[in-house]
């Protein structure tokens, strides 16, 4: 099926029944009940028997009630107002929920045709739930209309904010689990309404349902006064309405007039505060609704098992009834259960919903299953990418232009921003400036609606950077801006992404997931920038100091991630301009902000970037015709420039040494083509990296890293890697290069160990080396700075350029221009 948005509403309703709504809402508790529980007989057309339970019960009833109640409800008001709405489960284990309204709509068996509107295509809908070969329990990406699995909690209300940005039509209805509501992510994420520009953004109208319980124990919010809730919601900038409803047998509709009232009014205010930003020109940030629907917890559900209460308490967090095949009591009582919602009445002989019912289904895109924001890759439009050459470092002049490859990435960045004000962003923990990032300031602002200070600067409410000191947040905005169709780019410290890491983990997970649902259309990739990293944090000590999060990525599937270690401005350019045009995968870019020197030119760069790594010829010593002695290998800025410089001495003291140079800016490519896409075949690795010979590497990260993309290579044992080992302190660049064995002489020793007969012949030479790493140790301890002959382009094979490369402190410093 294709989706699309609907241009013609037809035979829209005025207003749809509560009556038919409360059918919906009972239709959808049935399906979710029976994707829980059945095999077969889905239309309990004849009483339950232990061949029709399914012989492992998987899923969670407890929140699916209320998950429904709101789908219901917000279909009525999609009707009545011709919306566009997609919807959030914070309580994605609410998964039965979202997979039983997908079905009513109507999307689910134009997705998957065999899950067809009758008795054989209910029981196949029952079936594959949490069974072999089926579908997972959660709102995953199998899921139409969701954007949010909600497997790990605490990311549902920031996804949400994420798909609203420049999306002025979209309303984001979020439904927050009270135990959701407790993550650190989750309590974070209610500040996100101070971005939100109600001129340009959509809306997000998030729906706390407190249902009391976890797992095993009640929430915070559903145990402190109403007050006090209400209070704490108006501190975060909201303006609350409290629904409650279904306790102590309750007419469900009076439940249903009640919450139809408070979200009649929420869209209201809605309304009028985009019509104040939009015609009144109104700049003052508003009070945005929420809504608190407080309902008991496995509503609907067995009220007793066993002699134990069960709804309203955590007993009904998951499968009420556990032993239904054994126990022909608690067969019984399902039998009772599903028949409570009077299948007879919503359902007709040949199991389609019945019309009376349908009346309540949205048509074509505007039913939120079927909602092209939802699969945003329907609405995705690829950006228009300037040119490189007016933002690369020129070089014609020779090699070793010192440049600070961030703020070089950030003047391209700048344009990329001008030629695409409306679907991309960039995002990052109060880090763009730090980051050196800050010529994108020329044409936009960070996004704030709050208080402005004549002290502050770049802020604006229609600023397209998105700075909050969370990396979660940025992380999870990025995330909802992707899956609705945009692009993105987020920068962060190196050391701290780590903050981040279960974040990638899902996100990696949902779109390795994602690329085997057939109707999913492919999103931009998630782009990682990492800078201020581990080599040039010396000035914040041992805490800024760790790459360890390329290691985490490579964890995940090869046709998902993607590391790239540029070494130089202009390889920075083309790599970011390579990722920010690629789809489906998690780019991780790691570049740093301080001077340094420029290797490659432009042309150059992007030939090397095409190939992923090369023989930099210039930077080695080898003969044409003739197999090197060693090969010297690098990947990141500073260990490049460390290896070139360790080849240089190398070329002065052992001129007969034939040395190999090789940069690698695709890291994956050290991986065997069987094993990642971007991998290097046996035979091309060994013809660059020899079958035989001894090859030092100096890297950005841990060392084992290498290893293990390379453990089955033809030279394996001969790979020798110096990169980080946990060293770390206050301390100068070079002194933190010592630290951890990655500077220029430690690697002229290693050549002079590896290479047969030169640990003999040169050990002067190694002593040497030796000698002027515990030189260059006093030196910074007597005067505070590496030595001149260790900063800079000193002891690269070109003309030195002024200018220090070891300065790492003033994070917010602008770069001085003559």
């Amino acid at each position: 099926m294709t989706q699309g948005r609907a241009t013609t509403p037809v035979s829209v309703p005025e207003s749809v029944s509560l009556a038919v709504v409360d059918g919906w809402w009972r239709a959808a508790n049935y399906l979710s009940v029976g994707q829980i529980y059945l095999l077969d007989n889905p239309l309990m057309q004849r009483p339950l028997a232990a061949a029709d339970i399914k012989p492992r019960l998987l899923g969670h009833w407890g929140t699916t009630p209320a998950l429904n109640l709101v789908y219901a409800h917000l279909n009525r008001v999609i009707l009545q107002r011709d919306l566009d709405v997609i919807y959030i489960a914070g309580p994605g284990h609410g998964g039965p929920g979202m997979v039983a309204n997908g079905y009513l709509d109507g999307t689910y068996s134009e997705l998957y045709s065999d899950i067809s509107e009758d008795r054989e295509g209910l029981r196949k809908l029952f079936r594959q739930f949490s069974f072999p070969g089926g579908i997972p329990s959660h709102a995953s990406p199998e899921t139409p209309g969701s954007i949010h699995e909600g497997g790990e909690l605490g990311y549902s209300v920031v996804h949400a904010y994420g798909a609203a940005l420049d999306n002025p039509d979209l309303v984001v209805a979020c439904v927050v689990g009270d135990g959701e509501a407790e993550t650190a992510t989750l309590a974070a994420s209610w500040h996100l309404n101070k971005f939100l520009n109600p001129a340009t953004d959509g809306a997000v109208l998030p729906i706390l349902n407190l249902n009391g319980y976890k797992i095993a124990n009640p929430s915070f919010l559903a145990r402190i006064p109403e007050a006090e809730l209400l209070e704490l919601f108006r501190g975060y900038g909201y303006s609350p309405r409290m629904v409650a409803g279904g306790f102590d047998g309750e007419d469900p509709m009076k439940t249903h007039q009640r919450f139809a009232e408070a979200l009649e009014l929420a869209l209201d205010d809605i309304a009028a505060i985009q019509k104040d930003a939009r015609e009144a020109g109104q700049t003052v940030r508003p009070m945005w609704p929420l809504l608190i629907l407080k309902t008991p917890k496995g509503w609907t559900g067995p009220k007793v098992v066993d002699g134990l209460p069960v709804e309203n308490t955590w007993r009904a967090h998951q499968v009420p009834l556990a032993g239904v095949r054994q126990n022909p009591e608690h067969l019984a009582e399902l039998q009772a259960w599903l028949e409570s919602y009077r299948p007879d009445e919503l359902f007709d002989a040949e199991g389609k919903l019945v019309a009376e019912l349908q009346v309540n289904r949205p048509l074509g895109s505007r039913r939120m299953s079927s909602n092209p924001h939802a699969n945003g890759g329907l609405l995705m439009k690829s950006l228009c990418l300037p040119t490189l050459e007016s933002n690369a470092v020129d070089i014609s002049d020779g090699r070793g232009a010192l440049a600070e490859p961030t703020r070089v990435l950030g003047g391209w960045l700048r344009d990329v921003l001008t030629e695409n004000p409306d679907n991309f962003r960039v995002f990052g923990p109060d880090e763009t400036a730090s980051n050196r990032l800050d010529d994108v300031y020329d044409v936009t602002a960070k996004a704030w609606q709050g208080e402005v200070l004549p002290t502050d600067e770049n802020l604006s409410h229609d600023g397209k950077v998105i700075e909050v000191l969370s990396e979660n947040l940025t992380q999870g905005l990025l995330e909802g801006y992707l899956l609705t169709g945009r692009h993105g780019l987020f920068s962060s410290y190196e050391a701290f992404i780590h903050v981040v890491d279960s974040m990638f983990n899902q996100y990696a997970k949902w779109l390795d997931s994602s690329a085997d649902v057939e109707w999913r259309r492919p999103v931009a990739s998630f782009n990682y920038l990492l800078s201020s990293h581990v080599w040039r944090q010396d000035h914040n000590g041992f805490s800024h100091q760790d790459p360890g999060f390329l290691d985490h990525v490579v964890n995940k599937r090869a046709s998902i991630v993607r590391i790239y270690l540029p070494a130089d401005a202009n390889s920075l350019l083309v790599t970011a301009s390579h990722c920010l045009r690629s789809k489906n995968y998690v780019n991780v870019i790691v570049a740093g902000k301080q001077p340094s020197p420029t290797f490659l030119s432009i042309d150059e760069a992007r030939a090397h970037g095409a190939r992923g790594l090369s023989i930099w010829d210039w930077a080695g010593t080898e003969v044409a015709g003739e197999e090197p002695d060693v090969v010297v290998a690098c990947a990141g800025d500073v260990p490049t420039l460390e290896a070139m410089a360790a080849v240089q001495i190398l070329k002065k003291e052992i001129p007969e040494l034939r040395v190999r140079f090789i940069n690698v800016v695709d890291l994956m490519r050290l991986q065997d083509s069987t094993e990642h896409p971007h991998g290097l075949t046996s035979d091309a690795f060994d013809a660059l990296f020899t079958p035989d010979k001894p090859v030092i590497f100096a890297f950005h990260g841990y060392p084992a890293l290498v290893h293990r993309l390379t453990y089955r290579r033809t030279n394996h044992r001969n790979i020798h890697v110096r990169g980080f080992n946990e060293r770390g302190t206050t301390t100068t660049p070079f002194d933190m290069l010592m630290m951890n064995d990655l500077d220029r002489y430690r690697l002229v020793m290693d050549v002079i160990r590896r290479v047969p007969k030169l640990e003999k012949t040169y050990a002067p030479l190694s002593q040497r080396m030796d000698d002027e790493r515990f030189a260059h140790r006093a030196y910074t301890r007597e005067f505070g700075e590496d030595s001149a002959d260790v900063s800079g382009v000193q002891g690269l094979p070109f003309t030195a350029h002024e200018g220090r490369t070891d300065s790492t402190g003033d994070d917010n410093a602008p770069l001085t221009r003559d």
